[in-house]
């Protein structure tokens, strides 16, 4: 992909059913990634439908699905499945990006022709919480269905803030509230003079502190981290770090720090 400077992945095709890329293959196997966000880097093709599946184990080893798409109208639930309608973002200032913010189901069902490249942050350990009063395990499988983009996707303890760059983070000493800078292999290229949140869209999914789930996944219900010319200011609350999570992130700030990258040089 020119624009993003590196590989995508296109899955495409008439029935997303018969249509995906699945982590891992088989249904034997599991991922076991036990991080407590899944950010996922894709963009819904123009005028397409789309489907994520995402079977997570919990505590007790029960699976349960939670599945996102353009396709579905309205919130179902179960006690192993959860439904969410997803509302695709559009470019910011067009016709559909105008609709969407005088009505709340202005971009419900397929994507509009200038869909952004997004940023997709989903809270597995709050969704389970919030919607069956369950406890997070780990995540399972992924399966990406037609129509997509994907560019990357991963799970973590900490919260990436895509707005925010590694001085910023290292002179606010945000690793003591769980927050850092986006790995450069998750992250959108930003031209010189270019804010992210003009460029791409940031969904947190449930946001932060909610009490009350919501009945879709969009970027109007949640906003960016980060909103304001100072973005250290806006960002999300603590979250609390076990040991091991704030090992690694020490291990991180001495390996991307200026000074030891430049004293393995000279070396």
């Amino acid at each position: 992909d020119a624009r993003l400077k590196g590989t995508v992945y296109r899955i495409r095709g008439s029935v997303p059913a018969s249509s995906y890329l699945q982590l891992p293959r088989t249904g034997t196997q599991s991922l076991g990634l036990a991080g407590r966000y899944l950010y996922l880097l894709f963009r819904p093709m123009p005028r397409k439908h789309f489907v994520v599946h995402l079977d997570v184990a919990t505590e007790e080893n029960q699976v349960v699905r939670i599945s996102f798409s353009n396709l579905f109208k309205e919130f179902k639930s179960t006690a192993t499945w959860l439904q969410f309608p997803f509302v695709c973002g559009a470019a910011k200032g067009s016709a559909a990006d105008r609709a969407a913010r005088t009505s709340r189901r202005g971009l419900v069902g397929a994507a509009p022709a200038d869909v952004r490249w997004t940023c997709l942050v989903l809270d597995l350990h709050s969704i389970l919480s919030l919607y069956l009063n369950r406890r997070y395990g780990h995540l399972k499988s992924v399966k990406l269905c037609s129509n997509l983009l994907v560019k990357n996707l991963c799970t973590s303890d900490l919260v990436f803030d895509p707005g925010v760059t590694f001085s910023e983070a290292q002179q606010a000493d945000l690793a003591c509230r769980g927050v850092a800078p986006m790995p450069r292999e998750m992250a959108f290229p930003v031209p010189k003079g270019e804010k992210w949140h003009d460029l791409y869209d940031y969904i947190r999914f449930p946001s932060e502190g909610s009490k009350l789930p919501y009945d879709s996944i969009q970027k109007s219900c949640l906003g960016p981290v980060a909103v304001s010319e100072d973005p250290v200011q806006q960002l999300p609350q603590p979250v609390t770090l076990t040991k091991a999570v704030r090992d690694r992130l020490s291990l991180i700030h001495q390996i991307t720090s200026p000074k030891a990258v430049s004293a393995r040089w000279r070396r």
